[in-house]
C-alpha cells in the first residue's frame, strides 16, 4: 500500500509555491507517494483527513491559518506524520500564530543584503556564503556524507530554540553597514522530533535554480524520505 502525502501551496508568489512543490512530485512518487494537493491550509482542521496522511509537506509563505488549522496541524504531526518544506513556504507562515512557531522551532526574522547593496530595490538581497555540516549533521542519515558547499542566495537570519537538531548551519559575517558587530552562526537545516512526528526544515530554496542545484536537491530529497511515517 502506497504511503499519502498532503501538499499544501499557496501564500506569497514571489516563492514560486506551485513551481517549487512541482519539482519534489516525481520524487515523492518515486519514494512510493499517493499525493493530495490543497492551496490553503482548510484541510488541517478536518482532523478525519488529516489522519490519513503520513507526509505534509508545506510552502506557504506568510499567508494565513485558523486556530483550529494550525492545531490541527499540531495534532497530525505529534500523531505521527513527517513534517517538511523549504525556505519561508515553512518558516515564514502564519506570522500570527505563536502555536505554530512553537511547532516548527524557527521564524524567519531577515535576509540582509550584502554590504554593497544596501539600501538597493533593484537587486535580490543576496550574500555568498559557505553550507557547513555539524558534527550531528555529519551522522545524519539526512545529510552524512555531504560536504560543505557555497552558494549565493538569501542568507536567512532565523529565531529558533534548542529542541532543534541542527544538521546544517552557515555564518552570518557582518559587513562594515551591518548592525551587528560579530559573526554569527544560522542554522540551515535541522530536525525536530513532535510527539511521533518527524519534521525537517531548511533556509534554503528561495529561487528554482536554488531548489535545481544537486547539494539542495538531494538534501530535501532525503529530508521528504526521513521525516514520512
Amino acid at each position: 500500500m502506497s504511503r499519502l502525502c498532503l501538499i499544501v501551496r499557496g501564500g506569497w508568489p514571489g516563492h514560486d509555491p506551485v513551481a517549487s512543490t512541482e519539482k519534489f512530485i516525481p520524487v515523492l512518487e518515486n519514494l512510493g507517494f499517493s499525493l493530495d494537493i490543497e492551496d490553503t491550509p482548510e484541510v488541517y482542521a478536518d482532523a478525519s483527513a488529516m489522519a490519513r496522511y503520513d507526509l505534509i509537506v508545506q510552502s506557504v509563505t506568510m499567508g494565513s491559518a485558523t486556530v483550529d488549522e494550525v492545531a490541527g496541524l499540531r495534532a497530525a504531526v505529534a500523531a505521527g506524520a513527517g513534517l517538511t518544506g523549504w525556505h519561508g513556504g515553512l518558516i515564514d507562515s502564519y506570522r500570527n500564530s505563536a502555536e505554530y512557531l512553537h511547532l516548527t522551532g524557527a521564524q524567519f526574522a531577515a535576509h540582509p543584503p550584502a554590504g554593497v547593496d544596501r539600501g538597493r530595490t533593484d537587486v535580490e538581497p543576496y550574500r555568498s556564503y559557505t553550507v557547513t555540516p555539524t558534527a550531528e549533521g555529519a551522522q545524519h542519515p539526512i545529510t552524512s556524507g555531504m560536504e560543505a558547499f557555497d552558494i549565493t542566495t538569501e542568507h536567512y537570519w532565523v529565531l529558533t530554540d534548542p529542541h532543534n537538531r541542527v544538521l546544517l548551519t552557515s555564518v552570518l559575517s557582518p559587513d562594515a553597514e551591518d548592525e551587528w558587530d560579530e559573526p554569527v552562526t544560522m542554522p540551515v537545516a535541522w530536525t525536530r522530533q513532535w510527539g511521533k512526528g518527524r519534521i525537517f526544515a531548511t533556509t534554503l530554496g528561495h529561487t528554482l535554480d536554488v531548489l535545481d542545484r544537486p547539494d539542495v536537491h538531494g538534501l530535501i530529497e532525503r529530508g521528504l524520505d526521513w521525516a514520512a511515517r
